[in-house]
């Protein structure tokens, strides 16, 4: 068992399957993150997992197939327990979530639950009462329309395309759980933009109260991609990323879903993608317990190479800090509470 400051993998690690397989033998509590050919080889343990190629290392930015990546989660208290959650149960993660500790979700991108968990999880019960941090799994992006993200749920080896696992790690009382995001992302000035119907795909909307196609839209301004479109849900602002635009039919596919009631605007521009980011990285050199960070990041920052030491973590079709989010990264800190007189 793992406990806050003797974690074999501080940060997160990408490892073989059999140095990964050891960890999981050795009772350790684990995400791990990988090709769906590795992670049918690991064995049964206390950990859920995700598809996806890319990451961040300890050696920089790497797109592979060959190894996972594992982070090791604290467990300093009693022995978490892993879930698979469908759409019916998924609103009660939060409730099941132990009294004082946190959860971590791993969700498979463009699936109903996806959509599911975008629209409704900041209502559910206990949501932002007991931190709640995961992501989003994917697939290498040269696979779009031909393979399918997946989860599992390493304590049965089930592998899901259509439900949501979750692992919730108690903690013991004189530790506490901390999540932060990094969102570059500012709602713009431009235009009021609303779409008729829900989902990934977009097409019928209004700018301005006036029908459009937003493919067209964007086609015709010539909107920067790199930009998403920001919605303010109740003082969250919230990303809808765009993966691409039809050539001729007018409508878009987004990595996160849109909904018809929320207005969205684009993004106010980023003059230098790279230095806005890292600027935001935080200054304190705390021990991080989990991190992840979302592929768009990887692609407009040529984080490829690059290497950012204190968060490490997949790359992800979305991230989860209480909410879906886009184009953000998210972090966990455990650490000793601060004892008051």
């Amino acid at each position: 068992m793992s406990t806050v400051g003797s974690s074999p993998l501080s940060g997160g690690r990408l490892l073989s399957v059999e140095a990964a397989s050891a960890l999981i033998q050795a009772g350790h509590c684990l995400s791990i993150a990988g090709d769906e050919a590795l992670l049918r080889k690991l064995p049964r343990g206390v950990w859920v997992g995700g598809t996806i190629p890319y990451f961040m290392a300890h050696e920089g930015g790497r797109t592979t197939k060959d190894k996972v990546f594992v982070s090791v989660l604290p467990q300093i208290a009693a022995r978490p327990s892993v879930v698979t959650y469908d759409r019916r149960n998924l609103p009660r993660i939060c409730t099941d979530a132990p009294e004082h500790g946190f959860t971590l979700v791993i969700l498979p991108a463009f699936s109903d639950i996806h959509a599911d968990f975008a629209r409704n999880a900041p209502d559910y019960e206990d949501n932002f009462v007991k931190p709640l941090i995961g992501w989003i799994s994917g697939i290498h992006l040269d696979d779009l329309g031909v393979a399918a993200p997946m989860v599992v749920n390493g304590d049965t080896l089930e592998f899901r395309t259509d439900c949501a696992v979750a692992v919730h790690v108690p903690l013991a009382l004189d530790f506490n759980a901390e999540i932060d995001i990094i969102n570059l992302f500012t709602q713009g000035d431009g235009d009021r933009i609303q779409f008729k119907d829900s989902g990934f795909t977009a097409k019928l909307c209004t700018i301005n109260g006036k029908p459009a196609r937003i493919g067209d839209y964007v086609k015709g301004n010539q909107i920067d991609t790199q930009l998403p479109l920001v919605a303010n849900y109740h003082g969250a602002l919230i990303n809808a990323s765009i993966q691409s635009v039809h050539p001729t039919d007018g409508s878009i596919q987004l990595y996160g879903p849109v909904f018809p009631d929320i207005e969205y605007r684009f993004a106010s521009p980023v003059s230098d993608y790279v230095s806005a980011f890292r600027q935001q990285l935080p200054r304190e050199r705390k021990p991080v317990s989990f991190a992840c960070n979302c592929v768009l990041n990887y692609l407009y920052c040529g984080l490829e190479g690059q290497s950012m030491p204190d968060m490490l973590g997949p790359m992800t079709f979305g991230e989860v800090a209480y909410q879906l989010l886009n184009q953000t990264l998210v972090y966990l800190r455990v650490e000793p509470a601060v004892r008051t007189r």
